[in-house]
């Protein structure tokens, strides 16, 4: 089942990124949830050895699954969109933590917060309004990305790398994100955050499976 539900996810993911260059939107609108769906779907027909960490990274699902249908409405739902994606890495977040408990090691934490701070550098004269809302979820993301590399550190696992790679492919896709919409569009944007995108909850959503 997690491999049909994942060979759904890449075709659909596919169709994802052709509607968004080629059209027509109702494709986006088919496409955008199915892939997160199916996402989701791996995470709940899984047979972990931690439930509680699937049902954290499954919750996490759900509400990038709503964030998915807010950036893709015909409104403006930016902000609707950016505060399930908040919630979702601080679901995430919880998984990570409740695996080997909070971690601070200097190694895992120093790469992180030089990120972080090269995308507030480039980006955060350009936020206006949403300097605020935008610095938490930067925040989150980072600390989500922080917390999964502690806990690959901490396990080395198959999945912890899932939910480490996952996690960071995540962070680039939400830096993409950024990119295009305050610092300018351009032409390869969809491609890149969605690839990311979906390559990095599919991986979260593996990591479940372990």
């Amino acid at each position: 089942m997690i491999a049909l539900l994942s060979a759904i996810a890449l075709a659909s993911a596919a169709l994802h990124v052709r509607a968004e260059y080629r059209g027509p939107r109702s494709h986006v609108y088919a496409f955008k949830p199915l892939t997160t769906g199916c996402l989701l779907g791996i995470a709940l027909v899984s047979d972990p050895s931690a439930p509680h960490y699937r049902g954290l990274v499954a919750v996490g699902l759900v509400f990038s699954l709503a964030g998915d249908v807010f950036l893709m409405l015909p409104s403006d739902r930016f902000l609707a969109g950016l505060a399930s994606f908040f919630v979702a890495h601080l679901c995430y977040i919880a998984a990570f933590v409740a695996t080997t408990g909070p971690q601070a090691s200097p190694a895992v934490l120093i790469p992180w917060l030089l990120a972080g701070a090269g995308i507030l550098a480039t980006l955060w004269p350009h936020f206006g309004a949403m300097r605020t809302p935008a610095l938490l979820y930067v925040l989150a993301i980072l600390a989500m990305g922080w917390q999964a590399t502690e806990q690959w550190a901490a396990l080395r696992t198959d999945w912890a790398l899932c939910a480490m790679t996952g996690a960071v492919l995540f962070a680039i896709s939400d830096s993409a994100l950024g990119f295009d919409r305050f610092r300018g569009r351009f032409r390869a944007a969809p491609l890149v955050v969605l690839a990311t995108y979906y390559s990095g909850q599919w991986l979260i959503a593996l990591s479940t499976t372990g």
